[in-house]
């Protein structure tokens, strides 16, 4: 049994004032995107204080490189005491803090109606701060996205808004956060659909795109025109390389899928520990610590690193250091329910897979003459894309940081070769894979709606059952107590005078009749409705079903929209349920080809007329 909420669904106008709200909730998107940028730069200064700081000691808001060791021995200490802070902050602020972002801000979405907490907004930048700026091998995009998606929810707290108002400003906020991270504001705005929205519609895109431009506006003045990541010209060797990208895309997704699962199995090893979890991020920092005394490259957000990946400056033993490396330290430190992001470390790994591959296979095959620094920005894109399931977002973040179009063919080939080894290996991303432990399930297709597509006529009983105005109860009932085959069809009997719909009874309507001693003449027009909810034939059923559930009927009787109001047909619950089953059909049933020997007959679903609760 479903209970109902408060809400009237009778009161509902559905195309009220859309045209200023979208205007008022791209205002906000406007001032959401401003925020985050001065948020983003905020955050990313916080980091560079703390780290120069700590391995430092000095005053800076340029975000050090830490690929020697500045502290000795203490590189082994100084994480464990971020961990721990990060530890105390969790257990006494809030556990929102905890991971690398994005699937908190999913979770908000699909559980607590686009709501975060305002201790969220506070804790999480400052959590992620300590726990990179002590050397945590993360990034601040997640984060960031997180904080940013924050704060566009907080707004949207402060006035009347509607769930999916919130929605959009919660991506607005969190695609204006990656837009003023690194300066790809399309990128921004696609991961925020694919991710966060689970839509594509004018109402949210319009709001997103605002965002996200004003964000990577506020991020040119303050940080500089220049990208993230600087990448020098770049031969793509398209076509001759395509064969070699084939195999490195199922290296990627085979990478993707294992460090995925590397991650989730470390984090259920730190959940079988037998003391209070607040210890856990001590514990994985002090691992990170002795990763990172032997190999300094790993500790810090690694721009730098990344940088000099892409632009082919390391040797293939840096490489592959690098790579297994900053994996091991990653999935050790977040594993442990430390505050930190996904993004930049797992380009690192998935740039220094790309690298590597490119130098084993023109040590192999010498005249393969593969680009070392192409093969790394493809890694880059295609490890983190496949993981994620964001594939189309991260296609175009490489491309907006080249902005070379010769890199588009080589992106795209491995990008979804890699996403399809991801898609059949691995049944939850790297970012769904926590929220799917919590028994929630994230959908990834975008598809129309068929009841968006379908219209009435398409599926409505042509010739319904329909009674005389003149009729009385007790005949009717006498009809239905029989078993007449043409009354225990449906729930509910159109009311025609003529070929005029004049109203409605239902079942329920001739129950209470009966109840009640009713005359042997009481008619059927006075037991039941007078005044249906009508539809007509070329009317949608998205339309149709909307006023169901506005006016709480699960039937209409179907009329022609000129008077008289000629009654045409019915449509029932059933009649909906055969649109599903009719798209059903088109995705599942094989239909025989020409070079088909012996064609079958379909055996198409299809949902009984009798079906009680027509």
């Amino acid at each position: 049994m479903i209970e109902r909420n408060s809400l009237d669904y009778r009161h509902i106008n559905v195309n009220s004032s859309g045209g200023f709200r979208l205007l008022l909730v791209s205002l906000l998107a406007a001032a959401i995107g401003i925020l985050a940028g001065f948020v983003a730069y905020g955050l990313y200064s916080l980091i560079s204080l703390i780290t120069n700081l700590v391995f430092f000691q000095r005053v800076s808001l340029i975000l050090p490189s830490l690929t020697e060791n500045p502290l000795g021995g203490w590189i082994i200490i100084v994480p464990a005491i971020g961990g721990l802070i990060v530890g105390v902050m969790a257990k006494y602020g809030s556990p929102k803090i905890k991971g690398h972002g994005i699937p908190e801000a999913m979770e908000a979405v699909l559980t607590n109606r686009s709501r975060i907490q305002p201790r969220v907004a506070i804790l999480k930048p400052i959590s992620a701060a300590i726990a990179i700026g002590t050397g945590g091998p993360f990034g601040a995009e997640g984060p960031i996205i997180q904080t940013g998606g924050a704060l566009g929810s907080l707004i949207g707290q402060l006035i009347h808004t509607t769930a999916s108002e919130r929605k959009v400003l919660l991506a607005c906020g969190a695609a204006a956060g990656m837009a003023a991270t690194f300066s790809t504001p399309i990128a921004a705005v696609i991961l925020a659909i694919e991710l966060l929205l689970f839509e594509f519609k004018s109402r949210s895109f319009i709001p997103l795109v605002i965002a996200s431009t004003l964000a990577t506006t506020i991020h040119l003045w303050l940080m500089g025109t220049g990208p993230m990541f600087t990448v020098g010209a770049v031969d793509f060797g398209v076509p001759t390389a395509l064969p070699y990208y084939i195999l490195f895309g199922l290296i990627c997704g085979a990478a993707a899928v294992g460090f995925s699962n590397l991650l989730y199995w470390v984090e259920d090893l730190f959940d079988r520990l037998p003391f209070d979890a607040m210890w856990y991020p001590a514990i994985g920092a002090l691992g990170l610590g002795i990763i990172g005394y032997f190999v300094p490259r790993v500790i810090g957000v690694g721009y730098e690193t990344i940088s000099d990946i892409l632009n082919a400056r390391l040797a293939l033993d840096a490489l592959l250091t690098i790579m297994l490396f900053k994996s091991l330290a990653l999935v050790v430190s977040l594993g442990s329910g430390t505050s930190g992001g996904l993004l930049a470390p797992m380009f690192m790994t998935g740039a220094a897979l790309g690298g590597a591959f490119a130098l084993i296979v023109n040590r192999i095959v010498p005249g393969a003459d593969l680009s070392p620094a192409a093969c790394a920005l493809v890694g880059m894109a295609a490890v983190f894309g496949s993981a994620a399931r964001a594939t189309f977002t991260f296609i175009i973040f490489a491309f907006e940081l080249t902005r070379d179009y010769n890199a588009i063919l080589p992106l795209m080939l491995v990008c979804v070769i890699a996403d399809g080894v991801s898609l059949l290996l691995m049944r939850n991303s790297i970012m769904t894979e926590k929220l799917a432990r919590r028994g929630l399930h994230t959908h990834f297709d975008y598809e129309p709606d068929v009841l968006q597509q379908a219209r009435v006529d398409d599926v409505m009983d042509a010739g319904p059952t329909s009674i005389p105005a003149t009729m009385t109860v007790k005949e009717l009932a006498g009809y239905i107590t029989r078993g007449d085959p043409e009354y225990i069809r449906h729930q509910a009997f159109p009311i025609v005078k003529g070929q005029q719909l004049a109203g409605i009874i239902t079942r329920g309507d001739i129950v209470e009749a009966l109840a009640g001693n009713v005359d042997d003449e009481k008619t059927v027009l006075e037991a039941g409705n007078d005044s249906p909810v009508v539809t007509y034939p070329d009317e949608l059923l998205f339309d149709a079903v909307s006023k169901m559930l506005r006016n709480d009927v699960g039937r209409l009787p179907v009329v022609e929209r000129q008077a008289p109001h000629k009654l045409v047909g019915y449509l029932g619950r059933a009649a909906v349920m055969e649109a599903r089953m009719n798209r059903l059909h088109e995705e599942h049933v094989r239909e025989p080809g020409w070079i088909s020997k012996a064609p079958r007959p379909l055996s198409k679903p299809s949902i009984s007329e009798e079906d009680p609760s027509n």
